[in-house]
């Protein structure tokens, strides 16, 4: 269990590190003087990267809480 909260924490904190840029897009901004436009292309291909993944676990987490959810019983 420490193992998975552990590499939970490391990849949280890895992920927030990351560069998302591809090496054509990097090629292109690095060539301008302004550094504010690749900081803007990095941070929203890291959203739209980030969006798939929020929808896929608040599915599982509906799903989760209808299985597992305790059944009232009827008097």
């Amino acid at each position: 269990m420490k193992r998975k909260i552990l590499f939970s924490l490391f990849s949280f904190l890895f992920f927030l590190k990351t560069n998302a840029q591809c090496a054509m897009c990097r090629a292109v901004l690095e060539s301008e003087e302004g550094q504010s436009t690749a900081e803007g292309v990095n941070d929203g291909i890291v959203y739209l990267m980030a969006i798939p993944y929020i929808i896929v676990g608040t599915i599982g987490f509906i799903i989760y809480r209808k299985f597992n959810n305790p059944k009232k019983e009827i008097k």
